[in-house]
Parts: structure tokens; C-alpha cells; sequence
């Protein structure tokens, strides 16, 4: 049963699906997990992929940019798939001091400046937050010194940010606020909607309030497999 972005047959997905963004990135995730993974689907190069990972059946996918975007995918999967779990796998802007260069953030919630989840429910403020048991899974797979910070992080509509940069940033830092990016926020309030998971674990590519040590595009590519382990902690949880 395809749907208009997913033409995958019913079953061809795990139970749990870990969510890049990039579709190339997705692929990458598949080959060093999944020496077993199958192509699934390709609609408009959103590449999905399914095999096991430690005899575990699990799925990887890309999501696009943004969340209206994400938020498709997402609600596809839980609703027309039988997907329990979401893990977004990605990364960030640090916005807190306390975040580096390379550090892994937990997703407890994402604030948002997107209306997306001020539509499921008009006129409410809604809390778009992870699921507490893959938040625990992923925190209980940390090991060693890996650097990894858990809290709330900001879902953004605009990847370059506007003039109100200066004001939002330092308030930002001073609530509390982990890093950004653009998903978040829609992929929880999907899970939400139709009772099921979803977690996002983040790589901090860059930080908005300094810039020295920025990944390279490269970079970017090659040092997320501290998430990815968390990732995939939660996802068989």
C-alpha cells in the first residue's frame, strides 16, 4: 500500500525508523549498520532503507529539510506503516555556552517558532516534547567521557536566521536552550497525534555564538556515530 511519498509495501518497515534528514545520509547510516539493508522506497529520492542491526529489525529513512517536510514522512510512517518508534538523527546549532563543538544533545522538547502544532490544537501553546522512554534508553547508553547534554532544544522555519537574531539568541542561551535546528517540533507533535514515539538526538555542527571551531561540510558527515549509537539505543528500547 504506497502512499503518495512512500512506496513501500505494507511490513516493509521496522517498528522503528531513524529519521536523517539527508537522504544521502540515510543511505550511509544503512550501509554501516546494516550490512543486510534493502531499498524499500525512493519517491522523490527520499531514500528509505530496512535490514537488522544486532538481529533486530530496524529501518532508516530521509526526511528532507524543515518540518513540513518531516512532518509528512512522519505522519505516513505512523499512519499508513504501523511505525511505533521516530528517532530523528541529525544535527545542530549550539545556542547554550555549555554545548561544544561535537557534543551529542538529547531532545527532551522543541520550542518552535513554526505554527505547524498551533494548527493541531488552535489556540493552545502546545508542548512539543519526546517520548520519556526513549529519552532513558538513549541516556543509558552514554558511555565513557562521550559529552552529551539533555534538554530542550528550538525547531526553526528559517535556516538563516533574521534580524531578531541578536535579541532571541542571548534569551535563548539564558533559558536554557540546547541548540537548533528544523524538525523537531513536527515529528513530536506527529507522535503525538497518533499515539507513538519519536526522540531526537542531535551532533552540534556548529554554534551560533561562537564559531571557531565550526565543522567543515565534511565534518559534518563523518562525526555523527556518537548520536547514532544513542540512536539506535533508543530505537530498540
Amino acid at each position: 500500500m504506497a502512499t503518495p511519498h512512500i512506496s513501500a509495501e505494507p511490513g516493509d518497515f521496522a517498528p522503528a525508523v531513524l529519521l536523517p534528514g539527508d537522504p544521502k545520509r540515510a543511505e550511509r547510516i544503512a550501509k554501516l549498520l546494516m550490512p543486510d539493508a534493502r531499498l524499500i522506497s525512493d519517491v522523490r529520492g527520499a531514500l528509505a532503507f530496512t535490514g537488522t542491526v544486532d538481529g533486530q529489525p530496524l529501518s532508516v529513512m530521509g526526511s528532507g529539510m524543515g518540518m513540513p517536510s518531516a512532518t509528512l514522512y512522519a505522519t505516513e510512517l505512523y499512519k499508513f506503516y504501523g511505525v511505533e518508534r521516530i528517532i530523528r538523527v541529525g544535527t545542530c546549532g549550539g545556542i547554550a555556552r555549555k554545548v561544544q563543538v561535537g557534543d551529542v544533545v538529547i531532545a527532551l522538547g522543541a520550542h518552535t517558532d513554526s505554527n505547524m502544532n498551533q494548527q493541531r490544537l488552535p489556540g493552545l501553546n502546545y508542548s512539543a516534547v519526546a517520548s520519556y522512554d526513549l529519552v532513558r534508553a538513549a541516556v543509558d547508553a552514554v558511555e565513557g567521557d562521550q559529552r552529551v547534554h539533555v534538554g530542550m532544544i528550538t525547531s526553526h522555519d528559517h535556516f538563516y536566521f533574521s534580524s531578531h537574531d541578536e535579541t532571541w539568541l542571548p534569551l535563548l542561551d539564558q533559558y536554557g536552550v540546547l541548540g537548533v535546528e528544523m524538525e523537531s517540533a513536527g515529528i513530536y507533535g506527529a507522535a503525538a497525534e497518533f499515539g507513538k514515539q519519536a526522540l531526537t538526538v542531535l551532533t552540534c555542527s556548529d554554534h551560533l555564538l561562537d564559531a571557531s571551531h565550526n565543522m567543515s561540510a565534511e565534518q559534518r558527515e563523518t562525526s555523527f556515530q556518537g548520536a547514532l549509537r544513542l540512536a539506535v539505543a533508543a530505537a530498540h528500547s
